[in-house]
């Protein structure tokens, strides 16, 4: 059971060429058209030869009882610890065992040194973080590349390894606006970015031209290899949700040091809650506390305007934002409005607007797909507004036309005292040289 990753990668370390397994579906779920293909010969290995199916998550139980399946092991993240046991009941019900792969059992072991960057939630400051360790590490002469955690939701085999250092190379790959929004930053940075579906192979392409490799987790997930340090990031705005989910709770109980990020706008009763919390779950984990100031390159686009704000997808949907850096912006430069967009959206932007209709004053920046990128579009258009706040990292007007003018938004980590990134990374790859 997946969403076109770990799925994955738990099949290639565990199951493929393992003859006393066969393995009969993938199932897929939370990222949009990517059920109905097929999971290829050529990643699958020789044991099939006509590729494994991907379903979907609704056909779990027909799969069980058609195919006489003994055992489902769950491969997704950022889900509540109470998704897991009713998909577990499920399973168990229909009768199958149901099985969680631990990090010992799926992580791969590196002849480099090992940043992993991962969190408790969607949303909590990975990406900012991820490249303050690289700014860290390029500082002190490091050849550094960037490995992220997956997202193929197309082509699989020509996806097995991805490898992006030019802008040329996101469209080589067609990447989604989520794929964008994760490798646009590093690419700008002279950064080279690893991503895939076959991360053995990607750990041997990336070896050959790194010092360290920075792990940039996604979705909350464990990283898939192995870390000689492993950093993990919390966000006080959702101050319930850190001994909540799965795996972002055993993240948090493994890592070597905690970030705990966006104290500048969280409420201070929710940091020491989260700074609680955080001691509590993992006395030996060093704590760094930060924020993430948002800024925006054309301020006087949203001072006393009516402004659309387009948000970072996944961190609305299955991340459970209500708002992201785009209000923030909002607020802080004083637009007079927020336009409220769901009269005006359409398509696929519709329904994601429907299925999560928590979500006001904003419009998530879905792209998933061609269509869903034109949807995405035509809705912007539709809202009568005076600018656009694109708080996403992705360079959207470069992939849609927008009409009114657009003010970007970026946010980069600031540590407040110390410990800093720096002294954690320094100390831990001395420490182990």
């Amino acid at each position: 059971m997946g969403a076109a990753g770990r799925d994955f990668h738990n099949f290639n370390v565990i199951f493929r060429d393992e003859p006393c397994y066969e393995v009969v579906a993938f199932t897929a779920t939370q990222i949009p058209h990517i059920t109905g293909r097929t999971y290829p010969p050529q990643l699958a290995g020789r044991l099939y030869p006509r590729g494994i199916p991907i379903k979907g998550e609704e056909e779990l139980d027909r799969i069980i009882k058609s195919k006489k399946v003994d055992l489902v092991v769950f491969s997704y993240s950022d889900v509540t610890h109470v998704t897991v046991m009713h998909k577990a009941s499920q399973v168990i019900a229909a009768g199958a065992d149901f099985a969680l792969l631990g990090p010992n059992s799926t992580w791969i072991t590196s002849r480099r040194k090992i940043v992993a960057v991962c969190a408790t939630r969607t949303g909590s400051g990975k990406s900012q973080t991820t490249r303050k360790v690289c700014e860290v590490l390029e500082r002190d002469g490091k050849r550094v590349v960037v490995v992220r955690h997956p997202m193929p939701y197309g082509d699989l085999a020509r996806q097995a390894v991805q490898r992006f250092a030019r802008a040329a190379d996101l469209e080589r790959h067609c990447c989604t606006i989520e794929e964008r929004e994760e490798y646009e930053p590093h690419i700008r940075s002279g950064r080279v970015v690893y991503a895939g579906v076959d991360y053995g192979a990607i750990l041997r392409r990336a070896e050959k031209e790194a010092d360290v490799i920075v792990w940039d987790g996604g979705n909350n997930d464990l990283p898939f290899y192995k870390p000689d340090l492993y950093i993990v990031v919390v966000d006080p705005h959702r101050p319930d949700d850190h001994l909540n989910t799965h795996p972002g709770e055993a993240n948090l109980r493994m890592a070597d040091v905690v970030v705990i990020n966006k104290v500048d706008t969280a409420k201070r009763s929710d940091v020491a809650r989260v700074r609680e919390i955080v001691r509590a779950a993992n006395p030996r984990a060093e704590i760094i506390m930060a924020a993430s100031p948002v800024t925006a390159d054309r301020p006087g686009l949203i001072r006393g305007k009516r402004v659309l704000v387009l948000e970072d997808g996944p961190t609305l949907t299955h991340g459970d934002m209500n708002f992201g850096a785009g209000i923030v912006a909002a607020r802080k430069y004083k637009a007079r409005k927020c336009v409220d967009p769901r009269a005006f959206v359409v398509g696929e932007i519709k329904q994601t607007m429907e299925k999560y209709p928590r979500i006001v004053d904003l419009i998530p920046a879905m792209g998933y797909t061609a269509k869903q990128t034109r949807d995405l579009e035509t809705s912007i258009r539709r809202c009568k507004c005076d600018a656009v706040v694109n708080a996403t990292p992705a360079d959207l007007p470069k992939i849609m036309k927008i009409d009114v003018p657009v003010a970007r938004v970026s946010y980069e980590l600031k540590e407040i005292g110390k410990p800093d990134i720096k002294s954690v990374v320094e100390r831990a790859l001395r420490i182990r040289r």
